[in-house]
């Protein structure tokens, strides 16, 4: 007999990543839109006073998921206020430089490895056992569409979200016997403020107009659109939904069919 779809979501404890304002804001209204008991983490400190002021339900931390003390307090926190953990969202992450190879400097470098992967890494190191205390936690780690295909004048970024993919199915193998499942979304170009200043640096580097940038970035997908951050947590809140309960390992694309990154 079929069964209508029940997210079982009510009243799980969800942690997002840089969610107070863009994408990460959006996928933590998703979530409290489904009963979710929300925190969101950010390093901006007037997104998160906007949050606490429009969202006074949602817990949000001011934390660096690249820095190991802000990760250990926070998770320090979570641990005593919620005991467990039902589903980390590893959002945080920063453009990177836009340039090739021999133009970037390695400080650049390694700051985008260290918020795209490290901080991953740091804030999935805490959440494993929490997950774990969930009897059935999930883990959802955000990568791109540059996670698959190369991506020219922005290899950093690439490197990194190629990264996540290899540690999300890694850890999916590691946790599966604990009934912890972990994914990963590439979304393609979200539509919002990001996308723009990468459109808008990738114009100069290359000479072109940014109209022109724009409306070749819009063609890399099949669809001929930018993504809409609420396709990205509509995939988020499955992928944690006890509809997803099978799925784990997956780079779960949302990118309206690109097939190559200009």
């Amino acid at each position: 007999m079929f069964k209508h779809m029940d997210t079982g979501l009510q009243g799980k404890r969800v942690l997002v990543t840089a969610g107070a304002s863009g994408l990460g804001l959006v996928m933590a209204q998703a979530f409290l839109a489904n009963g979710c008991r929300v925190w969101v983490t950010d390093v901006n400190s007037e997104a998160l006073e906007r949050v606490k002021s429009q969202h006074p339900e949602i817990r949000a931390e001011l934390s660096d998921a690249s820095s190991e003390e802000d990760v250990e307090r926070l998770f320090d926190l979570i641990q005593a206020e919620e005991g467990a953990l039902d589903v980390l969202v590893n959002n945080a992450g920063i453009a990177g430089p836009t340039g090739y190879v021999e133009t970037l400097s390695k400080a650049d470098w390694d700051r985008t490895l260290a918020v795209n992967i490290t901080g991953q890494f740091l804030c999935a190191r805490r959440a494993v056992p929490l997950l774990k205390a969930s009897k059935g936690g999930s883990m959802i780690n955000l990568s791109s569409a540059a996670g698959h295909l190369g991506f020219a004048g922005r290899s950093a970024y690439s490197a990194s979200k190629w990264a996540v993919v290899g540690f999300t199915k890694t850890l999916a193998i590691e946790l599966g016997e604990h009934g912890v499942r972990v994914n990963a979304i590439l979304p393609g170009a979200v539509e919002g403020e990001r996308i723009r200043a990468v459109i808008a640096a990738k114009a100069k580097t290359l000479g072109k107009d940014v109209g022109e940038m724009t409306r070749m970035h819009e063609k890399q997908a099949s669809l001929g659109r930018f993504i809409d951050p609420q396709d990205v947590a509509n995939m988020a809140v499955f992928l944690a939904s006890d509809a997803a309960r099978n799925v784990s390992g997956q780079a779960m694309a949302v990118d309206g069919h690109t097939q190559a990154l200009i």
